[in-house]
């Protein structure tokens, strides 16, 4: 059986990659992961204002940032432990190359056009193998059009594939109001690969103490369906590979986002649940699975439901909605037959 698949120019042993988090912000994260099976490591993101220093920035996006950003919540515990600056990142790069055989992926979110390509320079040259752009952007200017916050983006792949030569990956957020077009763009602005879905947090608020409060939630099965679908409807009409992010916790949630369309499918939150045995768990039953349905590979087996495939095209669009609304009863007690 071939589990191998293809990411960001790289062969991969299996799709199952550990996505960007707390596991592998320090090099013994990064040596577990491997030894439990990671092909690829995604190293959290290096943020502008960690580099920066400027204490008034950087406490706004650690107070605002952080209610917003998956995985920031467990980067930026709270100023008291904040410790990590862009020397400790890039000595992490390096150490890494040296201790591992993985491909490491590091991720940078920044703020300014200069700060995104300063310090893809920087991890560039500190030896990491590929890139993946975390935007993290927020529009609320009320007199801001969507063509201008789409252009950010388009702007900063642009310039961040100037200055270096690694591959590069965009990770999205799924607010886009034409996420097709937007994909299209920027697989033809370059971007190697799709990373879908960045989960944003929303803040909560403190009734007692009257306060807005971060509030974490990890993800669940549940929450796999829309990259899934994306994935799906993107499928053979980008040239970028495609990953799907969020709510991978199974093997049928990993099955699920291959036969749409995706390259490798991430995961975090059940790492953090279950410990990192949880990948070669993962591995090992979807291959038992591949085998008891007659695939030979993952390659065979990717994009077989995306929307280009199936026989009902639109079973990923409106005519599913409607189906699905129409689909429920419920007896006098309430319950759903």
């Amino acid at each position: 059986m071939d589990l191998s698949t293809n990411y960001l120019g790289f062969k991969l042993a299996h799709p199952v990659v550990p996505s960007a988090g707390p596991l592998a912000r320090k090099l013994s994260g990064i040596r577990e992961l491997e030894d439990a099976g990671a092909p690829m490591i995604i190293l959290p993101s290096l943020f502008e204002e960690q580099i920066e220093g400027e204490e008034h920035v950087l406490d706004h996006y650690l107070n605002y940032g952080t209610d917003s950003f998956g995985e920031a919540l467990s980067y930026f515990p709270d100023m008291t432990r904040y410790n990590t600056g862009p020397d400790d990142y890039l000595n992490l790069i390096r150490k890494a190359k040296e201790s591992v055989n993985v491909p490491i992926v590091a991720s940078l979110n920044g703020v300014s056009a200069g700060g995104w390509t300063r310090y893809a320079k920087l991890i560039e040259e500190a030896g990491a193998d590929a890139l993946e752009l975390n935007v993290f952007y927020i529009p609320t200017d009320m007199h801001l059009t969507s063509v201008a916050v789409e252009q950010v983006y388009l702007d900063i792949l642009k310039t961040v594939k100037k200055t270096v030569g690694l591959p590069i990956a965009v990770k999205l957020s799924p607010y886009f109001s034409a996420m097709g077009d937007m994909a299209r763009r920027l697989s033809e602005g370059g971007a190697n690969a799709l990373v879908l879905f960045n989960r944003f947090y929303q803040p909560d608020i403190d009734l007692e103490n009257l306060e807005v409060v971060p509030h974490l939630v990890l993800s669940d099965s549940e929450d796999v369906r829309l990259p899934v679908r994306w994935a799906a409807i993107l499928y053979k009409h980008i040239k970028a590979d495609i990953a799907i992010t969020s709510g991978v916790h199974t093997y049928d949630d990993a099955l699920k986002g291959l036969m749409a369309g995706a390259s490798v499918t991430m995961m975090t939150s059940e790492l953090l649940h279950n410990g990192t045995k949880r990948i070669r768990e993962i591995v090992g039953a979807m291959g038992e699975w591949l085998e008891q349905h007659e695939y030979v590979s993952v390659a065979q087996m990717r994009g077989s439901m995306s929307q280009v495939h199936i026989a009902n095209p639109a079973a990923y669009v409106r005519a599913n909605y409607m189906k699905v609304l129409q689909s429920w009863r419920a007896d006098t007690t309430g319950v759903k037959k």
